[in-house]
């Protein structure tokens, strides 16, 4: 999914290959960081917390990647020192700030390694939130959901003629000659069946959702075969990020018993 991920060079990947042995040189557990170029903004309780265009981003073996944000931008007197600390034999001894923003007090919202161990990348001066504890990420002036996007991952969507052909326990449920084909970093081809092509009465609303920093909210339904019911096995982003935009409203299938046959 990302340098650090799935198939990525730094996650030791099992398949792709080097010109050179670079892990007879390289660490077990990889560190990798890199400047930005966004504008960053971090809003709790209706107030910017942190406001920077030095960010950097730090890529970690087996981890997803993260922001380490100046301290020196975030707006003072917001942080205040928890007694929380962890190790990390990688990067040194992680210390940990509360949030505090009028009555909205986040603990254990951010750390930072004011002396890191030696060989890490220069983290000293910098502070990593948890996610979730700020209500509102920006870059530039857009909503960043999810996670901090992997400048390293792609996804592409684009329009097909092949001929697909969807089966949950052996019966057609969706048959296509103009599905999307949406390719993502580190993770297999999914094919996107228009609604038109699917058959009818086969999908049953589901309050499941999920959120992808790179192509949006996706919700799901069951798939109804021969009366049994098949959990979140189909679905859609019915207003995607601009990546996965061709995608619209089209239905992706996966799960017990379903079957995806691509053709010519």
């Amino acid at each position: 999914m990302s340098l650090t991920l799935g198939t990525g060079p730094l996650a030791r990947p099992s398949t792709g290959q080097l010109n050179a042995d670079l892990w007879s040189v390289a660490p077990a557990h990889a560190l990798y960081l890199h400047p930005l170029q966004e504008r960053i903004r971090g809003i709790l309780g209706g107030r910017t917390v942190v406001d920077t265009t030095g960010a950097v981003m730090l890529h970690e073996t087996g981890l997803l990647p993260r922001w380490y944000l100046p301290e020196t931008d975030v707006a003072p007197g917001l942080l205040r020192p928890s007694n929380t600390r962890t190790d990390c034999p990688f990067k040194g001894e992680a210390h940990y700030w509360d949030l505090e923003v009028d009555s909205h007090r986040m603990e254990d919202a951010a750390w930072s390694y004011p002396d890191p161990v030696d060989g890490c990348p220069p983290l000293a001066g910098l502070v990593s939130f948890y996610f979730e504890k700020v209500d509102t990420w920006l870059v530039e002036d857009e909503k960043q959901i999810g996670h901090p996007r992997d400048p390293f991952h792609r996804v592409d969507a684009r329009r097909s003629s092949r001929h697909v052909v969807v089966r949950v326990s052996g019966e057609v449920v969706a048959e296509t000659r103009s599905p999307v084909a949406v390719a993502e970093t580190g993770m297999p081809v999914r094919w996107y069946v228009p609604e038109t092509d699917i058959r009818d009465g086969v999908l049953e609303p589901s309050p499941t959702t999920s959120v992808c920093p790179y192509k949006g909210v996706a919700t799901y339904e069951h798939v109804v075969v021969a009366g049994r019911r098949y959990e979140d096995a189909a679905w859609c982003y019915r207003e995607p990020l601009l990546e996965a935009l061709p995608a619209a409203g089209h239905r992706s299938f996966d799960g017990e018993d379903v079957e995806v046959q691509v053709g010519a």
